[in-house]
């Protein structure tokens, strides 16, 4: 079963994701999660930013970050767009010198994620921050994806791991967790003018039902493990020597 579902996993290329973020569904999801990523993206401050994964041709998530070096990570057949072609499981980037990291929808798609997340605490800086973002299973969107379980096409091939997963994994390697953000509250329709027409849905689900948008996004923290020295309780006994004996006078008969 696991087999079948690595296979159902490489035939989601990054192409063919390019290609559904083209369609106007995507284009809604796209706009959504540039608008909410903006402002976050802008506090990763530092010399290094990294993205892994480029699910949206023309969506260049890191253009808000300060950074002085941003650079794209991808692995797909079609470089357009991507800065080093290098496989996110096995990055080739040293330990502790990214400053942050952005993983569009990079777990949805990778046979295995947590070696993805591995890397990520790996090139991470203390107090080095990611952003994430992820499909929900508890939405529509994963209800939809249940009705399509033997659907090899995108989105629908890919993992929808629960936000709450995700968090999980987060506090294992180290992180702390800052901000969880979900979006997208309508069905996954197709059809242009019905979207519109269930634009409502997006304020209702905010205060009705926050936790099941189609889409969360998550900001974390790495957070460096201090070792405090401890003083040591120990005290070296001072040695007593014995006192040499005085002289004395004895009276000789």
């Amino acid at each position: 079963m696991r087999e079948n579902k690595l296979l159902n996993l490489g035939s989601c290329r990054q192409k063919q994701l390019q290609t559904w973020f083209e369609s106007d569904l995507g284009k809604l999801l796209a706009e959504q999660e540039a608008e909410c990523l903006d402002p976050r993206i802008a506090t990763l401050f530092g010399y290094h930013v990294v993205q892994l994964g480029l699910p949206c041709r023309n969506q260049d998530f890191l253009r808000m970050s300060p950074a002085r070096n941003r650079v794209v990570v991808g692995s797909g057949d079609d470089c357009t767009g991507i800065d080093l072609q290098a496989d996110s499981h096995h990055l080739p980037l040293a330990s502790d010198s990214v400053d942050g990291m952005v993983l569009p929808h990079t777990l949805d798609f990778t046979a295995d994620p947590h070696q993805v997340l591995r890397e990520v605490e790996r090139v991470l800086i203390p107090e080095g921050k990611v952003l994430l973002c992820g499909f929900n299973p508890w939405s529509q969107w994963g209800l939809w994806r249940l009705l399509r379980l033997r659907s090899a096409t995108i989105p629908w091939c890919g993992h929808f791991f629960s936000g709450k997963r995700i968090q999980d994994w987060f506090s294992l390697l180290g992180f702390e967790l800052e901000e969880v953000i979900y979006l997208h509250f309508r069905p996954p329709v197709t059809n242009s003018p019905i979207m519109q027409r269930l634009a409502f849905m997006e304020r209702l689900g905010e205060r009705v039902y926050p936790l099941f948008g189609g889409v969360y996004v998550i900001l974390a923290v790495k957070r460096e493990v201090t070792m405090t020295p401890l003083r040591s309780k120990w005290r070296v006994k001072k040695r007593v020597l014995p006192t040499a004996a005085e002289p004395t006078m004895r009276k000789v008969e």
